[in-house]
């Protein structure tokens, strides 16, 4: 028989909230989780927090490139228009649920350990675009410069 004991077995957070996101997006319902800021490498927009918690939509529709990794969930998303990265470390989150009946579970949140290293994935990011807005003249396109000629275009039936 195995020597494991359920204090030397790792989380089974990061399994269960894997789970109940496939689970929500299947049912094509929007899966929401409920983070608490003051777990150590969270890492989310601070003036959208409210009593040390906030609620983010994890929907693929909602987040680029979203990764539930080994230890914490990384994805991209606008917040008022900017591009944030996101890092939620699964000892963060409270409850995984769906917006549209709230089925889901609530979680315990788990402090790392003093001492405990905390890892945390990388998601790629996108190469960033170079391409700059331009203000408008305002200037309307002068048509007397055109080259003279037919004034539509017009196809001939030939047999």
């Amino acid at each position: 028989m195995d020597d494991a004991t359920p204090s030397s077995m790792s989380s089974n957070k990061p399994y269960l909230i894997k789970a109940f996101y496939e689970w929500i997006s299947d049912n094509e319902l929007t899966p929401y989780i409920m983070v608490d800021v003051n777990v150590y490498g969270v890492l989310v927009p601070m003036s959208y927090v409210a009593d040390g918690q906030i609620v983010l939509n994890i929907a693929s529709s909602a987040v680029g490139t979203i990764s539930l990794g080994d230890k914490s969930i990384e994805f991209s998303a606008r917040f008022g228009g900017i591009l944030e990265h996101i890092t939620v470390p699964y000892g963060a989150i409270g409850a995984i649920y769906a917006k549209e009946n709230g089925a889901g579970t609530s979680l315990p949140i788990e402090h790392p350990a003093e001492g405990e290293e905390v890892v945390v994935e990388q998601v790629p990011e996108k190469p960033k675009s170079n391409l700059k807005s331009v203000a408008s003249t305002g200037s309307k396109i002068d048509k007397s410069n055109r080259p003279k000629g037919k004034s539509k275009a017009s196809l001939k039936i030939i047999k």
